[in-house]
């Protein structure tokens, strides 16, 4: 196993390639925002882990190769599951359950991709959120401040945000979680009492407008029983464009 440097990893992103399926992976490995290792040498590897820094126990696997994806989890700390392709998420369940003698859970994540223009959504209470929000987006509740930036100030500059703003408090986001050349990854969130009114689809639209606008394809992943992100990111007209699977070892605690 080899932890990648700085230089490896943007390597390695190229090697993943720029797809709706890879751009959160991707775009980690060269913001120097995750931790990675391979199995092989660059650039013939036989499979790689890339830990997200947001989402450290939910780790990427690329590869086909169930046993050195297994190699390499098993040199690796405090994954509790592991996002791959598919097609080896059977292979690889196995080799953990014979190893750990754990049993084996399997979640779908669908990817999806926005093809056409988006379909407006307006709100009254959503809108884009500027360097202006900064204070108020650090006061709201974490659920809601969004993610995948360093500080808010980045995220408001460096990404796009909108939200619902009621009695001046942020109760609903959408934002760019990670941005590629060609594409970008969109997250939302909405307090639960502020659910079911149509803030999240409303700025999720204004989120993947000013995508377009860049030129970059809005991506947005789920999971496949998540029915209130896939009937938002349908809503939009986002396009399914494949599936990763997780591979969840359970506790026998």
């Amino acid at each position: 196993m080899t932890k990648l440097t700085f230089q490896e990893c943007l390597t390695l992103a190229d090697l993943l390639g720029d797809t709706p399926m890879t751009v959160i992976s991707a775009s980690r490995l060269k913001q120097g925002m995750c931790d990675a290792y391979i199995a092989g040498r660059l650039p013939n590897i036989d499979a790689a882990l890339v830990f997200d820094t947001y989402c450290p126990d939910e780790p990427c696997g690329f590869g086909t190769d169930a046993e050195a994806l297994w190699q390499l989890l098993k040199e690796t700390h405090g994954w509790g599951c592991v996002n791959v392709e598919s097609t080896c998420a059977a292979a690889l369940g196995a080799r953990i359950e014979a190893d750990r003698g754990t049993s084996i859970r399997y979640y779908g994540d669908v990817c999806h991709a926005l093809l056409q223009p988006v379909r407006d959504s307006p709100n009254e209470a959503v809108r884009l959120l500027t360097l202006e929000d900064t204070v108020r987006l650090a006061k709201a509740p974490a659920e809601v401040q969004g993610n995948g930036y360093k500080t808010h100030e980045a995220l408001l500059t460096n990404g796009i945000a909108a939200g619902a703003v009621v009695d001046g408090n942020i109760v609903a986001i959408a934002h760019t979680y990670a941005e590629t050349d060609l594409h970008a990854d969109i997250g939302v969130s909405t307090l639960e009492q502020w659910r079911g009114k149509g803030f999240a689809t409303a700025a999720a639209s204004l989120v993947a407008r000013e995508i377009q606008a860049k030129g970059k394809v809005p991506a947005w992943s789920c999971g496949e029983d998540n029915a209130t992100s896939l009937r938002v990111a349908q809503k939009l007209g986002f396009t399914e464009v494949g599936r990763r699977t997780y591979v969840i070892p359970v506790s026998s605690e």
